[in-house]
């Protein structure tokens, strides 16, 4: 059986090292070869937003849009629909291949056969 990983990130540049960790994890995975989905919630949302990842700064830390970039070429990227919405983020704002989805794909998405999930 294969197994998947599905993190959750709840945080932004108001908290950059849970943010940073979340997103480190995400990227190992994929450059590792492992079927990953991030999920961008809350303050998150706008790490999809063009330019908006390379705000967060953290001194020994892999910068986020490399790491970003590594699960965009490997696995999916998804904003929460409220949170988007809450933001008046539309598809047309975000990087190319993230895309917009709610619960419903998300609780499909944990309750995978072999997905292990972790929120940040």
């Amino acid at each position: 059986m294969a197994r998947s990983l599905l993190v959750k990130v709840t945080c932004g540049t108001d908290a950059p090292e849970r943010c940073n960790q979340a997103f480190t994890v995400a990227g190992a995975a994929a450059v590792s070869g492992v079927p990953v989905s991030l999920w961008l919630t809350g303050e998150a949302s706008w790490l999809a937003v063009p330019g908006r990842a390379a705000e967060l700064q953290l001194d020994l830390a892999t910068p986020l849009p490399d790491l970003l970039d590594a699960v965009l070429a490997a696995g999916q990227v998804t904003v929460c629909s409220q949170c988007a919405a809450r933001r008046s983020l539309t598809e047309a704002d975000l990087l190319p291949g993230v895309r917009i989805a709610g619960a419903p794909v998300f609780v499909e998405e944990a309750l995978g056969e072999g997905v292990q999930a972790l929120v940040y």
